[in-house]
Protein backbone atom coordinates (compact mmCIF):
# COMPACT_ATOMS: atom_id res chain seq x y z
CA UNK A 1 0.00 0.00 0.00
CA UNK A 2 2.77 2.77 0.85
CA UNK A 3 4.33 1.91 -1.96
CA UNK A 4 1.32 2.29 -4.16
CA UNK A 5 1.03 5.58 -2.70
CA UNK A 6 4.80 7.04 -2.45
CA UNK A 7 4.04 5.77 -6.39
CA UNK A 8 1.23 8.43 -7.10
CA UNK A 9 3.32 11.01 -5.15
CA UNK A 10 5.88 10.53 -6.82
CA UNK A 11 4.34 10.83 -10.66
CA UNK A 12 2.83 13.38 -8.98
CA UNK A 13 5.88 15.77 -8.25
CA UNK A 14 7.16 14.82 -11.65
CA UNK A 15 4.46 15.93 -13.34
CA UNK A 16 4.58 19.18 -11.17
CA UNK A 17 8.49 19.51 -12.16
CA UNK A 18 7.66 18.89 -15.83
CA UNK A 19 5.26 22.09 -15.73
CA UNK A 20 7.87 23.65 -13.59
CA UNK A 21 10.58 22.94 -16.23
CA UNK A 22 8.65 24.03 -18.92
CA UNK A 23 7.54 26.95 -17.41
CA UNK A 24 11.32 28.41 -16.52
CA UNK A 25 12.32 27.30 -20.21
CA UNK A 26 9.24 29.76 -21.64
CA UNK A 27 10.08 32.66 -19.44
CA UNK A 28 13.67 32.03 -20.00
CA UNK A 29 12.96 32.79 -23.67
CA UNK A 30 10.98 35.93 -22.48
CA UNK A 31 13.90 37.24 -21.00
CA UNK A 32 16.86 36.49 -23.15
CA UNK A 33 19.64 38.07 -23.34
CA UNK A 34 19.00 39.88 -19.93
CA UNK A 35 20.27 39.13 -16.32
CA UNK A 36 16.79 37.62 -15.23
CA UNK A 37 16.87 35.30 -18.48
CA UNK A 38 20.49 34.53 -17.49
CA UNK A 39 19.22 33.21 -14.24
CA UNK A 40 16.53 31.50 -15.52
CA UNK A 41 18.45 29.58 -18.17
CA UNK A 42 20.57 28.23 -15.42
CA UNK A 43 17.76 27.75 -13.51
CA UNK A 44 15.49 25.57 -16.40
CA UNK A 45 18.98 23.56 -17.00
CA UNK A 46 18.88 22.45 -13.50
CA UNK A 47 15.01 22.02 -13.30
CA UNK A 48 15.53 19.43 -15.95
CA UNK A 49 17.97 17.50 -14.35
CA UNK A 50 16.03 17.32 -11.36
CA UNK A 51 13.12 16.24 -13.51
CA UNK A 52 15.81 13.29 -15.33
CA UNK A 53 16.64 12.17 -11.15
CA UNK A 54 12.64 12.61 -10.32
CA UNK A 55 12.29 9.97 -13.30
CA UNK A 56 15.31 7.96 -11.95
CA UNK A 57 14.11 7.78 -8.39
CA UNK A 58 10.49 6.51 -9.51
CA UNK A 59 12.11 3.84 -11.66
CA UNK A 60 14.70 2.73 -9.21
CA UNK A 61 12.24 2.64 -6.27
CA UNK A 62 10.40 -0.30 -8.80
CA UNK A 63 7.55 2.31 -9.19
CA UNK A 64 5.21 2.70 -12.26
CA UNK A 65 6.05 5.58 -14.26
CA UNK A 66 3.06 7.52 -15.76
CA UNK A 67 3.01 8.71 -18.77
CA UNK A 68 0.25 10.75 -19.18
CA UNK A 69 0.93 12.74 -15.89
CA UNK A 70 4.16 14.67 -17.34
CA UNK A 71 2.21 14.90 -21.05
CA UNK A 72 -0.92 16.90 -19.11
CA UNK A 73 1.73 19.34 -17.20
CA UNK A 74 3.02 20.23 -20.53
CA UNK A 75 -0.16 20.83 -22.14
CA UNK A 76 -1.12 22.82 -18.79
CA UNK A 77 1.98 24.80 -19.18
CA UNK A 78 1.02 25.95 -22.75
CA UNK A 79 -3.14 26.34 -21.46
CA UNK A 80 -1.53 28.81 -19.31
CA UNK A 81 -0.19 30.85 -21.74
CA UNK A 82 -3.61 31.71 -22.80
CA UNK A 83 -4.16 33.78 -19.60
CA UNK A 84 -4.76 37.07 -19.50
CA UNK A 85 -1.99 39.80 -18.53
CA UNK A 86 -2.74 43.19 -18.90
CA UNK A 87 -1.47 43.28 -22.46
CA UNK A 88 -3.50 42.89 -25.81
CA UNK A 89 -0.32 40.80 -27.57
CA UNK A 90 2.77 39.70 -25.90
CA UNK A 91 4.67 39.92 -22.74
CA UNK A 92 3.77 42.21 -19.78
CA UNK A 93 5.42 42.77 -16.40
CA UNK A 94 2.05 40.68 -15.16
CA UNK A 95 3.57 38.02 -17.15
CA UNK A 96 6.57 37.88 -15.87
CA UNK A 97 6.18 38.57 -12.29
CA UNK A 98 2.85 35.52 -12.06
CA UNK A 99 5.90 33.36 -14.25
CA UNK A 100 8.36 33.89 -10.92
CA UNK A 101 5.82 33.75 -8.61
CA UNK A 102 5.07 30.41 -10.11
CA UNK A 103 8.37 29.43 -10.28
CA UNK A 104 9.44 30.17 -6.47
CA UNK A 105 6.46 28.08 -5.58
CA UNK A 106 7.01 25.50 -6.56
CA UNK A 107 11.07 25.62 -6.12
CA UNK A 108 9.48 25.71 -2.77
CA UNK A 109 7.41 22.62 -3.33
CA UNK A 110 10.45 20.60 -4.94
CA UNK A 111 12.32 21.37 -1.50
CA UNK A 112 9.67 19.88 0.24
CA UNK A 113 9.88 16.50 -2.08
CA UNK A 114 13.29 16.34 -0.99
CA UNK A 115 12.68 16.60 2.74
CA UNK A 116 9.90 14.26 2.26
CA UNK A 117 11.74 11.62 0.67
CA UNK A 118 14.26 12.02 2.95
CA UNK A 119 12.21 12.71 6.46
CA UNK A 120 9.18 10.38 5.68
CA UNK A 121 9.87 7.59 3.80
CA UNK A 122 12.45 4.46 3.33
CA UNK A 123 13.76 5.86 0.05
CA UNK A 124 17.36 7.27 1.50
CA UNK A 125 17.83 3.20 2.92
CA UNK A 126 16.83 2.03 -0.56
CA UNK A 127 18.64 4.61 -2.49
CA UNK A 128 21.55 5.12 -0.20
CA UNK A 129 24.04 7.22 -2.97
CA UNK A 130 21.67 9.83 -3.68
CA UNK A 131 21.98 13.02 -1.49
CA UNK A 132 18.55 14.47 -0.33
CA UNK A 133 20.67 17.40 1.54
CA UNK A 134 22.16 18.30 -1.54
CA UNK A 135 19.18 18.13 -3.30
CA UNK A 136 17.41 20.56 -0.94
CA UNK A 137 20.60 23.36 -0.88
CA UNK A 138 20.16 23.22 -4.77
CA UNK A 139 17.15 23.70 -4.86
CA UNK A 140 17.55 26.52 -2.02
CA UNK A 141 19.77 28.07 -4.53
CA UNK A 142 17.82 28.02 -7.55
CA UNK A 143 14.77 29.57 -5.63
CA UNK A 144 17.55 32.22 -4.29
CA UNK A 145 18.45 33.12 -7.33
CA UNK A 146 15.33 34.21 -8.53
CA UNK A 147 14.04 35.94 -5.72
CA UNK A 148 15.33 39.61 -6.47
CA UNK A 149 14.13 39.31 -9.34
CA UNK A 150 10.78 38.02 -8.73
CA UNK A 151 10.39 40.77 -6.25
CA UNK A 152 11.60 43.35 -8.73
CA UNK A 153 8.73 42.15 -11.12
CA UNK A 154 6.25 42.06 -8.44
CA UNK A 155 6.96 45.34 -7.70
CA UNK A 156 6.64 46.54 -12.05
CA UNK A 157 3.54 44.47 -12.22
CA UNK A 158 1.65 45.47 -9.43
CA UNK A 159 3.16 48.93 -8.82
CA UNK A 160 3.97 49.14 -4.89
CA UNK A 161 7.29 49.71 -3.47
CA UNK A 162 8.72 46.43 -1.80
CA UNK A 163 9.94 47.05 1.50
CA UNK A 164 11.71 44.52 3.99
CA UNK A 165 8.85 43.65 6.67
CA UNK A 166 10.49 45.40 9.26
CA UNK A 167 10.61 48.67 7.67
CA UNK A 168 7.98 51.03 8.99
CA UNK A 169 5.28 52.57 6.85
CA UNK A 170 5.62 55.15 5.15
CA UNK A 171 4.85 58.67 6.99
CA UNK A 172 1.78 59.99 6.52
CA UNK A 173 -0.03 56.36 6.52
CA UNK A 174 -1.18 54.83 9.72
CA UNK A 175 -0.03 50.81 9.83
CA UNK A 176 -3.21 48.35 8.83
CA UNK A 177 -5.17 47.06 11.38
CA UNK A 178 -7.80 44.40 11.61
CA UNK A 179 -11.31 45.27 12.24
CA UNK A 180 -11.97 44.36 15.61
CA UNK A 181 -15.37 42.03 15.85
CA UNK A 182 -18.24 42.80 18.38
CA UNK A 183 -17.25 40.99 21.15
CA UNK A 184 -13.73 42.98 21.55
CA UNK A 185 -15.58 46.36 21.57
CA UNK A 186 -17.62 44.91 24.38
CA UNK A 187 -14.77 44.32 26.17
Amino acid sequence: MADRLLGIYLNDQLAAAVLARELARRAQRENAATPLGDALQRVAKTMAEDVATFGQVVELLGLPRSRVKPLAAMAAERLGRLKRNGSRRGYSPLSRFVELDALALALDAKERLWANLRDLTDAGERLPYLDFDHLIERTRRQRAEIEAFRLASGHEALGRAVRPPSAPPPRGRPPARAPADRRSRQL
